[in-house]
């Protein structure tokens, strides 16, 4: 069953009991209310009439007496101790009140009885005869009017009911309309980017700011966001393509210069191994960093701790002055503590200090200090910069300035998304100020350990 008439389903069916059951109610308590009315009545009836044949018991006969006071349509009798009747008055029409059984009641007694279909009230009252006996005057009196009263009662309501239905189903198909109006533009979207592979977004009325508004608004978002994926992925193959093709062609044409020439001349062999090792190296890095920066933030598996912060950028510092042998200067605040991933930590500073060593030649500072309640670690050089209008670009994948990122000097533009991810992944911000000709200075604010 389609959404739709679940809906129109449910809410008509919903209202129809909620009708029912309120006429229900109705008929019930005006039933409860004219049937206590009647017998009340019928029972102060009873009581004036039983007082006033006492008082002419004696002046006038019996029956007389009975059918003086009788009532109008029903029957009266009086009742003896010993089931005995006498003196039964009749309405005109009421004979099937004149065979029904008697009973003696010893103290005032009144129901809503039904004779032959037909609806009375019973009245039993005890009363002193005229030979000191007690006995019953009972009275039956018909209400058949207030029952086809609330005949008409119950068709009236059962009418009412019926008519009231048919907005109730009209407004139930109508909101069903309203309510998958946006699902249904949705769907059609979505058969539409599935049919043409363009991601199409919901034209939104902006009407109100409902949840199907935030329904369609949030689709709109996640479109934009596929599509904006989508074109970074197809650009991440394009580049990432482009630099392996490289390494790729080069291993290739040393091995048929090998082929060719390698049998009879030792340094061609010797010159096209060690050129097919560095570009297998290069292979190696390039894919060890593509496959770190396919990772998403939660399979990053972090293992966070207190870490020193001081005592890991002077390790850090010292590792690459004996690999460089160039100078690098550390000025350090003791004790500066974070929590964090020590490992991805260290290969954070090792990627700004790789550029750092890459693009100057003269010394490199790092620092390390306290700013309020955060940390920073500097990384600053003073080679040959970044432009002004590249800057905004160095984070993104394979990008590289022209006169910076070379492959000469082995850049990828990989470090720096890199050093961009596991800055985010660890909570700390990473930024980058240069001036080209001046020198680059690389920024990590994190919040310290307390």
């Amino acid at each position: 069953m389609k959404l739709q008439n679940k809906i129109h389903l449910y809410t008509s069916g919903v209202f129809a009991i909620l009708l029912l059951l309120i006429s229900i109610a109705i008929y019930f308590t005006f039933s409860n209310l004219t049937y206590s009315s009647e017998l009340n009545s019928a029972e102060m009836d009873t009581s004036s009439t039983a007082a006033s044949m006492i008082s002419s018991v004696g002046v006038i006969p019996e029956e007389d007496l009975l059918r003086a006071f009788g009532p109008l349509d029903g029957a009266a009798s009086i009742v003896t101790q010993d089931q005995r009747s006498f003196g039964t008055v009749l309405s005109p029409g009421q004979n099937t009140l004149r065979n029904i059984e008697r009973n003696f009641y010893s103290s005032e007694h009144a129901e809503i009885i039904k004779v032959d279909e037909e609806t009375f009230t019973f009245v039993s009252i005890p009363m002193i005869w005229t030979d000191g006996s007690v006995v019953n005057l009972q009275v039956y009196e018909s209400i058949e009017t207030a029952v086809s009263n609330l005949e008409v009662l119950r068709n009236t309501l059962a009418a009412v009911m019926i008519l009231a239905l048919i907005p109730v189903f009209i407004s139930g198909r109508l909101l069903g309309n309203v309510i998958m109006g946006p699902i249904r533009s949705m769907t059609g979207t979505m058969k539409d980017i599935q049919r043409s592979g363009e991601f199409k977004r919901i034209p939104l009325e902006e009407k109100s700011k409902d949840e199907l508004y935030q329904m369609g608004e949030s689709f709109n978002h996640m479109m934009s966001l596929l599509e904006s994926n989508y074109e970074k992925q197809e650009q991440f193959v394009a580049n990432a393509s482009h630099e392996l093709k490289t390494p790729l062609t080069v291993i290739e044409s040393y091995a048929e210069l090998i082929k060719r020439r390698g049998t009879d001349n030792p340094e061609v062999v010797d010159e096209s191994v060690e050129a097919i090792h560095s570009e297998a190296i290069r292979m190696r890095e390039l894919t060890q960093q593509l496959l770190l920066l396919a990772k998403h933030g939660e399979q990053w598996k972090l293992e966070l701790e207190r870490v020193n912060i001081t005592s890991l950028v002077k390790e850090s510092a010292e590792g690459f002055r004996n690999a460089y042998g160039r100078e690098i200067a550390v000025e350090a605040e003791e004790n500066i503590t974070a929590k964090a991933d020590a490992q991805k930590l260290k290969q954070l500073i090792y990627i700004l200090m790789d550029n750092a060593i890459k693009y100057s030649e003269s010394a490199i500072n790092v620092s390390v200090k306290a700013d309020r309640d955060q940390g920073v670690i500097t990384v600053k050089d003073n080679g040959i910069g970044i432009p002004e209008n590249d800057l905004p670009k160095v984070f993104d994948r394979f990008y590289r300035v022209d006169k910076a990122r070379t492959r000469k000097s082995g850049g990828y533009g990989l470090g720096l998304s890199l050093a961009q991810e596991l800055s985010e992944v660890m909570g700390m911000d990473i930024d980058l100020q240069s001036a080209e000709g001046v020198g680059t200075t690389a920024s990590i604010r994190f919040n310290l350990y307390s």
